[in-house]
């Protein structure tokens, strides 16, 4: 694995970054340094289980991993706290913090905030749940992008596979480096996630004539809100990515 998916883990457990970000950590007695695979909900959400704590995702045993996405909710406990945290390739993944509740300077990432979770896999009552090691604040949102990179960059080394938009795999590299990827599986540029999202199932619903309508549009993207599938419309028409047709509630791919 990549460097860019190694991190040192300190005993600090919530202090404040030196470029200003809240981090909080669980406790850990000294420096241990550790192999963190760059990950998705979508990916922890099909893992399968192979033990009563063990899951692996296409035959690669999951250990720590790490999770960028945003705070959609939060509910304090008197030992920790449960995060609901989005990177819209899926449902919203539960986090659970370890915390001291008697810490006065304990601060919590709040609902709207990115942030970076390192942790591991767990099945806490039938619910997959991240049990986080640290939950670090994000303020340059190129780190995003830079964490959605790693993603396919080391998934690509592990696995010999092209992820689409959901890191779902869509095709096998072939010998001598060709991905083997189809025009149709490649994206606009500088498209946001969400974005991506949406141009990826208006393209797949090219095929007919009508393309694909706004209603059928919110079912097949119902973990994103309305006004983020309408903004993202609103700019993939601006930019000639896509067109209505038969009326202005029906979309397809300029680019299919």
């Amino acid at each position: 694995m990549s460097s860019a998916a190694q991190l040192m883990i300190t005993s600090n457990f919530c202090h404040v970054e030196s470029n200003g970000t809240m981090s909080h950590r669980a406790g850990v007695s000294k420096k241990s340094q550790l192999e963190i695979l760059p990950i998705t909900v979508s990916q922890l959400l099909s893992a399968s289980q192979t033990s009563s704590d063990g899951f692996a995702l296409c035959g690669w045993e999951l250990h720590q991993v790490s999770v960028v996405g945003i705070v959609s909710g939060l509910v304090p406990f008197v030992t920790n706290v449960q995060y609901s945290v989005d990177d819209m390739t899926g449902p919203p993944l539960n986090v659970k913090l370890w915390v001291d509740m008697e810490d006065c300077s304990t601060t919590f990432a709040s609902p709207g905030t990115y942030v970076k979770v390192i942790g591991s896999l767990r099945n806490f009552n039938g619910q997959r749940s991240l049990l986080a090691m640290d939950i670090r604040c994000i303020t340059d949102l190129n780190e995003i992008t830079s964490h959605m990179l790693e993603v396919v960059q080391v998934h690509m080394q592990l696995f010999g596979k092209v992820f689409d938009v959901n890191m779902n795999p869509t095709s096998v590299l072939v010998p001598g480096g060709s991905s083997g990827v189809h025009p149709e599986n490649i994206l606009p540029n500088n498209l946001s996630t969400i974005q991506s999202q949406v141009f990826h199932v208006i393209r797949r619903f090219s095929v007919r004539v009508e393309g694909i309508s706004f209603q059928d549009l919110r079912t097949e993207l119902d973990y994103l809100s309305t006004l983020d599938i309408r903004t993202s419309l609103a700019f993939l028409i601006n930019k000639g990515h896509i067109f209505c047709t038969i009326d202005e509630h029906h979309f397809k791919s300029a680019e299919h």
